[in-house]
């Protein structure tokens, strides 16, 4: 449960953005959004190696 304090003379604008930025940092809704539907294991793997592939390409290999 995430608890936000309000500080003394503080607007509900900054309060609510702080609410925003310590929510978003707990990753609720991108492990929601991630659970939506099932995606089998072999797809996950494959997803994860195309994309270790793609960084590779980008940004290349460390000792060149």
């Amino acid at each position: 449960m995430i608890i936000i304090q309000i500080k003394d003379n503080e607007s509900v604008d900054r309060a609510l953005k702080r609410f925003k930025k310590k929510f978003e940092r707990t990753g609720v809704l991108k492990e929601l959004r991630r659970r939506t539907f099932f995606q089998k294991p072999s797809i996950t793997g494959r997803k994860m190696k195309q994309k270790a592939v793609y960084k590779l390409a980008t940004y290349g290999q460390p000792n060149e």
